[in-house]
């Protein structure tokens, strides 16, 4: 099947969306595990945001695109979910 430009534009629309959310459910995967796992986490969720917003020219800076990210401000998201550090 080939998807036309829109539909695939849509579902991976959709499936980020999705992955949001499941980020938003799962507060506890804090952003090191992500990191030591997937090479990723939600910081560069929001790097990758704000990047693909200023190639498009619509004013998103690092700060915003992280607030769309977490769902809230991160110093908020930082102090309410992020586990202290642990020496190991």
């Amino acid at each position: 099947m080939k998807l036309t430009e829109q539909q695939r534009i849509e579902l991976e629309a959709a499936a980020f969306r999705h992955l949001l959310q499941h980020l938003d459910a799962n507060k506890d995967v804090q952003n090191i595990d992500l990191m030591n796992l997937a090479g990723f986490c939600r910081n560069c969720l929001a790097k990758w945001y704000s990047a693909a917003a200023q190639e498009k020219s619509i004013p998103i800076d690092y700060e915003q695109a992280r607030e769309i990210i977490y769902g809230m401000p991160y110093a908020q998201w930082k102090d309410k979910y992020q586990s202290p550090l642990q020496a190991q």
